[in-house]
């Protein structure tokens, strides 16, 4: 054991009138919701980079955290995942999730990188073995280094798209031997700051390629687990190519792989898309691509991605709801790509953190639960489009213009509008979260 979290309990449900602040006051992960328990329902993770790896800087100042597994060795590193298990405890979390740059050390060249992540995933199995934590999902850090600036695999340099595949892979072969129930993809670079030195067609071409080679390389390897695109617009990027899940969707559909590739689909980057969370989450399962979440907040007065723990519930329930409503997580789950803000230094902080998300969650979840099972608003959204299900709409459907018009005219038809009783489901809503 270490001493980091020295003094602070396991956090366990006590209910909603306890005065215990390390105690869950929502969340109950053998509560049954909707014929599943919480834990089974929410799937939790807790982003190594986050949580372990950032150091309380912001674009203004460096930074603030001190931990003592700061610093570029391997013993470092295991020193770090040390902490990382004797959180996951403390919280009863389920999963995690990383990059590889969060977990291993710098090394000098590809192949040092590779050594050092063997070696740390070796120790990271070895934590596992003895705790409940499972892997939710690994991925590739390929845009903190400067050899990234211009993209990984949009980069103009094919020796940068080589070294970015090479890293992919020895990425999926770590998630793989962990067990991880993901991969996932997010295009920090790939993007462009100005088209004055950029080729679309191209970037699109070698980045549709890569993501067709990860997809090999799954059923290469056997991986069963899903393959995961994260949207996001911008920042860092002016314009980034996985701009949100409609413009990643139409990507897919280019290249072959709205069958193969689903979304991880983060709230903080759906506002930055401006869209809201649960816009993003209904059209992606009306797409069939939903996977998995990034939980988080942004913070609506600022213009980037601040990646704030979530504190809203009703936020929150609109997006469970349409989680719910699209059955639920496979094999993904609510990771809290979440920070402590940098003045939040204790190690207090970080657990305090993740138990309030998780109870925000687990209240969301409940709310959303009970309007689904009440059927009021599906009945309301299934009764306005009610003349859709009779024969004569669904067979004009299969009809032509001309058709159309002969009918309009035989029949005399001239619409009145209806109402779309925002405001009623709207109160109907909030009798519930």
């Amino acid at each position: 054991m270490t001493d980091f979290f020295k003094g602070i309990p396991q956090i366990r449900y006590e209910g909603p009138e306890t005065t215990n602040e390390f105690a869950f006051r929502h969340y109950n992960p053998e509560e049954v919701v909707a014929g599943k328990t919480m834990a089974e329902h929410l799937r939790f993770a807790v982003a190594w980079w986050h949580s372990f790896a950032w150091p309380g800087g912001d674009p203004f100042g460096g930074q603030t955290f001190q931990r003592p597994w700061f610093g570029d060795t391997i013993e470092l590193a295991k020193l770090k995942a040390d902490v990382a298990f004797e959180m996951f405890d403390i919280l009863q979390a389920p999963f995690f999730c990383f990059h590889d740059a969060d977990i291993r050390p710098e090394g000098a060249d590809f192949a040092e990188n590779t050594r050092n992540l063997q070696t740390i995933v070796d120790y990271i199995g070895e934590k596992m073995d003895g705790s409940s934590t499972k892997l939710l999902w690994g991925t590739a850090n390929l845009f903190s280094h400067r050899r990234f600036m211009s993209g990984a695999a949009t980069n103009p340099d094919p020796d940068v798209f080589a070294w970015s595949a090479a890293t992919v892979k020895t990425c999926m072969d770590a998630t793989h031997k962990l067990g991880g129930q993901n991969y996932v993809l997010w295009g920090g670079r790939e993007g462009y700051e100005t088209l004055l030195n950029t080729d679309l067609t191209r970037e699109a071409e070698h980045a549709g390629r890569f993501l067709q080679m990860v997809v090999e390389y799954k059923h290469k390897i056997g991986f069963k687990g899903t393959i995961l695109i994260e949207p996001k617009p911008q920042e860092p990027s002016k314009h980034q190519y996985d701009y949100d899940v409609a413009t990643v969707y139409g990507f897919l559909k280019r290249f072959g792989l709205e069958n193969e590739v689903k979304l991880n689909i983060e709230q903080g980057h759906a506002i930055l898309a401006g869209h809201s969370f649960e816009h993003e989450l209904a059209l992606a399962a009306s797409l069939g691509i939903l996977g998995s979440i990034d939980m988080n907040r942004n913070d609506y007065q600022s213009g980037w991605d601040t990646d704030q723990f979530p504190d809203s519930v009703p936020e929150i329930a609109r997006a469970y709801y349409e989680i719910l409503k699209a059955g639920g997580f496979t094999t993904g789950g609510t990771n809290f790509d979440a920070k402590l803000r940098r003045q939040s230094l204790d190690a207090e902080d970080l657990i305090l953190a993740h138990a309030g998300a998780m109870d925000v969650c687990a209240r969301a979840l409940k709310a959303a639960a009970a309007l689904l099972e009440d059927g009021s608003l599906e009945a309301n959204r299934a009764a306005r489009y009610a003349g859709w299900d009779t024969p004569e709409a669904q067979a004009m459907l299969g009809s032509d213009l001309a058709s159309i018009e002969a009918l309009v005219r035989e029949k005399g038809i001239n619409p009145e509008p209806r109402s779309g009783r925002q405001e009623r489901l709207e109160n109907l809503w909030n009798r519930f979260v």
